[in-house]
């Protein structure tokens, strides 16, 4: 029964994800089933609804664009930067699921799945809170139960430190526990306790990274972790990767599972989304070994207009892209035989990967004074690099040539750290956009924005509000733009004020 519970799962999350978020409860909710369900049932499905949904944003979803790894040659809305405002429903849902998950491993004493609870509710608050700044956090899953339907906004500076707290306790309640993760319904580890204690301190770090210049206490905290593997064991290969596959028999349109064959109309959203002018310049640039495996040539360079490379990436706002170059065929696509073809487990959904962590650490070294024994912030940033090179498919000779390489060996400058570990992450979440924001466009980003194109000419800091916030919880929602600021795609958050 528990196979046929996670088949179902695995072959129909994503089409949910597309659905309208006003019938997103409507549609997850099972009339035939029972109130309850086993632990194990939730712990499947918020692992694959988070992973699917993080991953389809960094694809198609307004943080490709800001992160500037894709353009869109049609329909190119998000590329122009007006944005307006955005829906949160399908996160809020996740993280209704993820509570009842919770709220039954605490009746059941099952401190194995409180903790991947706490680690994917932290996961999806962190995601949600890092988009639109202040949110309902400590009020917002309280409709059922206490019967809270307006919940408040707590202020981002003290979700942050709770967020924080949670991962610690996590790691705490795995380290300590002697119950098992069930195998078959952990899609992502395979009930691997230490994968998941790595999952949670990387998770850990990534936040107090982010909030190391706001946070008293995060460079300390940061140290300790690194002081003390055995206790805040973090990812330290890709094996450890918090992401999962993608199966044939369920994909989304011409998204990174790729589609193929009779599933999807090639010119629906593949052809559409074009890798970005910014990360085809960057690689081509340092005759990087990714390019080839994570993007197609141009059919002939020579007939393009304005770019005669072998690779051509679109930039960003112009008034007529689709003409950009001579038109489509003088724009690279993303790599078909690794993004188009039914190539189950070529292409993950990632929440987070081993070079990241890499990333933060080097970072963490080189511009905080933080110290690990025995190694340096060089040390870390060339394994990071040669992290994702192995992870797309280049072999070990290669990533260490390109070490070496004019632009890439290390110089010891937050500029090229950012930008190497922004390409590092092209397509696997919003970190890139964080980044942009946190290191104020250290890459340059908006210099490439066409004004005439464009609404504004610099990628915004944060969703707007849904609607619907406005609508049937106004008294919290005026309260809380009264601490936060207006709501503008340019007012910036606790984090990056």
């Amino acid at each position: 029964m528990k196979t046929t519970v996670i088949q179902l799962l695995l072959t129909g999350i994503l089409f949910v994800s597309f659905a309208c978020t006003a019938d997103f409860e409507k549609i997850n909710t099972n009339p035939n089933a029972g109130e309850k369900a086993d632990e194990v049932y939730y712990l499947t499905k918020v692992i694959i609804s988070t992973a699917y949904d993080y991953q389809k944003e960094a694809y198609m979803g307004k943080p490709a664009a800001a992160g500037r790894y894709m353009t869109r040659l049609r329909n190119a809305g998000d590329d122009t930067f007006g944005w307006t405002s955005e829906g949160w429903d399908s996160h809020y849902y996740r993280l209704s699921e993820n509570r009842t998950f919770h709220d039954q491993a605490i009746a059941n004493g099952r401190d194995q799945y409180v903790a991947t609870s706490l680690i994917l509710g932290v996961f999806n608050f962190a995601y949600v809170t890092d988009l639109w700044g202040d949110i309902p956090y400590s009020e917002a899953l309280k409709s059922k139960d206490e019967q809270i339907v307006y919940p408040k906004y707590d202020k981002q500076e003290e979700i942050y430190p709770d967020l924080i707290a949670k991962l610690k306790e996590a790691n705490t309640l795995l380290k300590s526990s002697t119950l098992p993760i069930d195998a078959s319904a952990d899609v992502m580890y395979g009930g691997d306790v230490l994968k998941w204690r790595k999952f949670a301190n990387s998770l850990r770090l990534r936040l107090l990274l982010k909030a190391s210049d706001k946070l008293p206490d995060a460079l300390s905290t940061i140290q300790e972790m690194l002081n003390n593997p055995s206790e805040y064991p973090l990812f330290e290969s890709n094996a450890d990767n918090a992401e999962i596959p993608y199966v044939v028999t369920h994909k989304w349109p011409g998204g990174p599972t790729g589609g193929g064959g009779n599933l999807t109309d090639e010119y629906a959203e593949f052809i559409k989304r074009r890798p970005s002018k910014e990360i085809i310049d960057f690689m081509q640039s340092r005759n990087d070994p990714r390019l080839s495996l994570l993007f197609d040539e141009v059919a002939d360079p020579a007939s393009g207009l304005v770019d005669k490379n072998p690779y051509v990436g679109a930039p960003v706002a112009l008034i007529s892209i689709y003409d950009y170059n001579g038109g489509g065929d003088n724009i690279s696509t993303l790599n078909k035989s690794v993004f188009y073809l039914d190539l189950p487990g070529k292409v993950k959904a990632s929440m987070m990967i081993y070079p990241e962590v890499c990333f933060m650490i080097a970072e963490v070294m080189q511009q905080k004074g933080v110290t690990v024994s025995g190694k340096t912030a060089q040390s870390f940033y060339e394994e990071g690099i040669k992290a994702s090179l192995l992870y797309w498919g280049a072999s070990s000779e290669s990533a260490e040539g390109y070490l070496i390489q004019d632009g890439v060996s290390y110089d010891g400058t937050l500029k090229q750290l950012i930008g190497q570990k922004w390409a590092s992450l092209f397509i696997k979440g919003a970190e890139g956009w964080f980044d942009y924001r946190r290191t104020n466009d250290i890459l340059g980003f908006n210099g490439g924005i066409n004004p005439e194109g464009a609404k504004q000419t610099t990628i915004p800091f944060r969703y707007i509000y849904p609607d619907g916030e406005r609508a049937q919880n106004k008294k919290q929602y005026d309260e809380a733009l009264k601490i936060f600021g207006a709501d503008d795609i340019n007012t910036k958050m606790w984090l990056i004020k």
